[in-house]
């Protein structure tokens, strides 16, 4: 065997945990020797069409590679091995606690599929740097404890697990010395961290924790948080720790309550409107983003409408519309179904209102001074409210962070010139 034919390429779908996850992936293959080169699907189970894209990027890396050696893993394995393992075009599927597991990849099994609830461990940490991204992102949280009737990912990820604050300290300082000077925290269900651990701390004490110990990291962003669960202390560090970038991603998933009730979530309408009007009054600059489900089992016109006005109402400029699909297994699936037209469509218009809400957001940017950390093409990259914006002149820098005056919007992206 060679390690010259080794150098893997890695296919990341779904959310910024298998961002982090295809990394390590990436840093584990590199030191395994292989006789032809691989290209691993790290797949994502969320939706049914989330299944679909992970069987085609696999058939793709097939037609473009044919001597290649195609993996599929992750969510979209775990959930459903025989599918992938049924596909011609696939060499082997490997779960999401196997895909970690130097032994499993060296193993003559085509299939190696472990029973996800029974995962106790988080994906290894302590990867330096991220080639793709100037962001560095580190996974402190892995798995799930709630049942959402919808979701089928806590049969993917398993049990709620957590890192220790002493081992995201050390993944933290190793990223920074790897060049990442923003950070994303990662994980299932980011806001459950700690709950596991001897005393039960809450996320909001590992933010401080890594804040205080490791003063490298300029910029912090979270991961996805349940409304249910921000408290004071974390709410007091979004709103006034000037390290925590001003944009925050909320698992909202409807606006309507019997909706929420039917989906099994914990939070309210009215808690979820309370929520940003807070966020947004302590800190005027602050940009919410959510998870939103269109047509849910039973969703009638006026919950369908409940959905379309939270995006005014909670003042989105990042809408994550998902149109609903049954998953196997879930109590949902048993629910009365809407036919498959009016899913799409009530996506669409979910879509098409949050667009026209963050246009109306981003213009509101023109003429303003933002910082953005710069993207590895030089030219691009997130201001710190996560608006994507495209510089004039590119020739920057890879991973700097420099000041911009907001000249333009152009589709979805704000124009920025260097500010002198």
């Amino acid at each position: 065997m060679s390690n010259a034919a080794a150098a893997p390429e890695i296919v990341n779908f779904g959310c910024r945990l298998n961002i982090a996850e295809g990394e390590a992936v990436r840093t584990l293959l590199t030191g395994l020797p292989a006789n032809r080169r691989r290209v691993v699907i790290n797949g994502c189970a969320v939706t049914g069409n989330a299944m679909r894209e992970t069987a085609v990027a696999a058939r793709r890396a097939r037609r473009a590679d044919p001597d290649a050696e195609v993996i599929v893993t992750g969510c979209a394995a775990q959930v459903d091995a025989p599918r992938f393992a049924a596909m011609p075009e696939v060499d082997r599927v490997l779960g999401n606690g196997e895909k970690f597991d130097a032994a499993a990849w060296r193993s003559a099994d085509r299939v190696i599929v472990g029973d996800a609830l029974a995962l106790t461990r988080t994906a290894p940490q302590l990867v330096g740097s991220f080639a793709a991204h100037a962001r560095g992102f580190l996974e402190v949280q892995n798995g799930c404890d709630h049942r959402c009737t919808f979701c089928v990912i806590p049969f993917g990820r398993g049990p709620s697990r957590s890192v220790p604050v002493a081992r995201a300290i050390e993944a933290a300082q190793s990223l920074v010395a790897g060049g990442h000077h923003e950070l994303v925290l990662t994980g299932v269900d980011l806001t459950s961290w700690g709950q596991d651990l001897p005393g039960r701390p809450a996320l909001a004490t590992l933010i401080r924790s890594l804040l205080d110990a490791v003063p490298g990291i300029a910029r912090l962003r979270l991961g996805s948080l349940d409304v249910a669960e921000i408290d004071d202390a974390l709410f007091d560090l979004l709103t006034h720790e000037p390290r925590m970038m001003p944009h925050v991603h909320l698992s909202l998933q409807h606006g309507d309550d019997l909706m929420l009730k039917r989906m099994k979530r914990r939070h309210s309408r009215a808690q979820a409107l309370a929520m940003t009007d807070r966020l947004r009054t302590a800190r005027p600059n602050i940009a919410i983003g959510a998870d939103l489900i269109a047509g849910f089992p039973t969703e009638s016109e006026a919950a369908a409408d409940a959905n379309h006005s939270l995006i005014a109402d909670c003042g989105i400029a990042f809408a994550h519309v998902f149109p609903y699909s049954p998953r196997e297994g879930t109590p949902a699936a048993r629910m009365p179904q809407l036919d498959r037209a009016t899913i799409k469509a009530r996506a669409a218009a979910l879509r098409a209102a949050a667009s026209q809400w963050q246009s109306r957001w981003l213009g509101g940017l023109v003429n303003s001074r933002q910082t953005m950390l710069v993207e590895r093409d030089g030219q691009s990259g997130h201001a710190d409210n996560f608006a994507r914006v495209r510089l004039e002149t590119g020739g920057v820098e890879p991973g700097s962070v420099i000041a911009v005056t907001i000249i333009g919007v152009d589709g979805g992206h704000l124009i920025g010139k260097r500010a002198a």
